[in-house]
């Protein structure tokens, strides 16, 4: 979709009362058009589909039910965090007839998604994250969300065999659970190879800020960081800036190996389309759509990009008997005796929390062996 036609149907929306009205009338059939095993499925990303990152995450996830017959799909990229998206997925709702929608983003959820759960009872929106409460929230919404911290952690495993100077690095946005618990996998992951490596950390402050990534990817390899990865909205900057300086890197959201073919190691990827059909295979069906959906590697909601050609056999081993662990469920990254950077015991020896373990969404501290602070 350009530019020029999500402007257009924008201003359809904001100058037509026609379009208003229109809207009134398709609200109310949305569920009768899924039960007739068609339906339009709407996508809005914050940022462009092509980013090597988390938009093109969901954008590869929406391509997958293209195929499917009876399924339209409509897609808007970069639509801010504001009152613009609540204009968007208008839209796709009265204008395209979109029985469900995805608005993939954080900054979607509230007050925006909510408020087309009220003004669309008969719509179906899911958003991306965790955010949805049953205690609070409408039934029309609901959350997704992978636990890809075993991704990581296996980021770590052929980063740790990779890695001469045992230094590693890793870009991030900001200090919040899920961020913080991908670094200490990272971390893990390489400690599981050998106990004196260490990770340090640099935080950008921002999901998406180009300059401010290359720098601290800069500054990483300057202070002996060999292999690099990240947890920033689009991973190319990262990946691009590590192999123009001769480190290796380790992906996040999507594969990134086209940037940096011969320096790119593997990557923990979101595998969205596993999670889109499963939704739609529902809504065709008539069958009430789950509010609340979570899964792992064993799952397939997640998924690892290829090894690369830099990555040797002892590395590729381990990889191969820790994947196939994995699979079997049960996996836990965060396990004691275990201790934060800071000296505090953040798991006990016997103990341990498993990827979708409560706590771990509290998650505020580093582990032992990564250098750098939450504050």
């Amino acid at each position: 979709m350009t530019d020029r036609f999500m402007l257009s149907r924008r201003q359809l929306l904001k100058t037509s009362a026609a379009g208003a009205a229109f809207g009134l009338a398709s609200a109310a059939f949305p569920i009768s058009r899924a039960l007739a095993a068609t339906a339009t499925v709407g996508f809005i990303y914050v940022g462009p589909k092509d980013d090597y990152g988390y938009n093109q995450a969901h954008a590869e996830g929406a391509a997958a039910l293209k195929g499917i017959e009876g399924i339209t799909v409509v897609e808007e990229e970069n639509v801010p965090e504001t009152v613009d998206v609540q204009k968007t997925m208008e839209s796709m709702i009265n204008l395209d007839g979109a029985s469900l929608v995805f608005p993939t983003s954080f900054g979607y959820f509230d007050p925006h998604m909510l408020a087309m759960c009220a003004k669309f009872p008969d719509v179906q929106f899911r958003h991306c994250g965790g955010m949805w409460d049953k205690a609070k929230h409408p039934m029309n919404a609901g959350s997704y969300f992978g636990y890809i911290g075993m991704g990581q952690y296996l980021n770590g495993v052929v980063a740790g065999h990779t890695s001469k100077t045992k230094k590693l690095g890793f870009v991030a946005a900001k200090p919040i659970p899920q961020v913080l618990l991908n670094i200490n996998s990272f971390l893990l992951g390489a400690r599981s190879v050998d106990p004196t490596i260490t990770c340090q950390v640099i935080f950008t402050g921002e999901w998406s800020l180009a300059v401010k990534e290359a720098e601290a990817t800069n500054a990483l390899v300057d202070q002996g960081a060999d292999v690099i990865t990240c947890h920033v909205d689009s991973p190319k900057v990262v990946v691009e800036t590590a192999a123009g300086r001769g480190a290796f890197v380790c992906g996040y959201h999507a594969n990134q190996s086209p940037l940096a073919p011969e320096k790119y190691l593997t990557g923990a990827e979101w595998n969205w389309a596993k999670v889109y059909k499963m939704f739609v295979d529902d809504l065709v069906a008539g069958t009430p759509l789950p509010n609340f959906t979570r899964g792992g590697l064993a799952d397939g909601f997640v998924k690892m990009s290829p090894l690369g050609p830099a990555v040797g056999e002892p590395a590729r081993k381990q990889f191969d008997a820790t994947l196939a662990e994995m699979m079997k469920g049960g996996f836990a990254v965060i396990k004691g005796p275990l201790k934060s950077n800071k000296g505090a015991v953040v798991a006990t020896a016997g103990q341990a929390f498993p990827e979708n373990a409560i706590e771990l969404e509290s998650m505020d501290y580093l582990v032992e062996g990564v250098v750098g602070s939450t504050a």
